[in-house]
């Protein structure tokens, strides 16, 4: 990506119009998943300047630490346990304006004040899931949950 997105909140809508497509163009030539869910931390997070953006992968029976952006994070994130493992148990995009508010939430980082985590479902099974932090309370709203969810939903059908 040439340029980096400024962005306010009334401009996020128009933000991941016109990222979306550079991820797609970014991704569309390479073939191996872990360059491509690498390009979309990175791209994700020039864009909107998040705390942390990364991906979770299910191996053997647990999310694994995938590609990310930000701050040192949790490596291993059992089915169930915290924003992810619910999102990966519920098969569905998790919204969290205040994450200490959220009964088991994993505090990967004192900083992350609320959070989206967008499963990403081949076949019918969650193979992973897009998480991304805000130091800032109430960050994510519908216009994230529909953009992300647009993505992921075409991520796996390429990696």
């Amino acid at each position: 990506m040439a340029e980096t997105l400024e962005i306010n909140r009334g401009e996020k809508k128009e933000t991941y119009r016109q990222l979306i497509p550079q991820i797609k163009a970014l991704v569309g030539p390479e073939n191996d998943p872990i360059a491509n869910l690498s390009n979309i931390c990175a791209a994700l997070n020039e864009a909107f300047q998040f705390l942390w953006v990364g991906f979770y992968l299910v191996k053997n029976n647990e999310l694994v630490l995938g590609p990310f952006q930000g701050p040192v994070a949790c490596t291993r994130i059992q089915f169930g346990k915290g924003v992810c493992g619910t999102s990966w148990e519920s098969k569905k995009t998790l919204v969290v304006e205040n994450v200490a508010e959220f009964p088991g939430h994993i505090a990967c980082s004192s900083f992350s004040k609320s959070e989206i985590v967008v499963p990403l479902i081949k076949n019918d099974e969650v193979i992973g899931v897009l998480d991304i932090d805000s130091s800032d309370l109430a960050t994510f709203d519908a216009v994230d949950e529909f953009e992300l969810n647009e993505l992921c939903t075409w991520l796996v059908t390429v990696i």
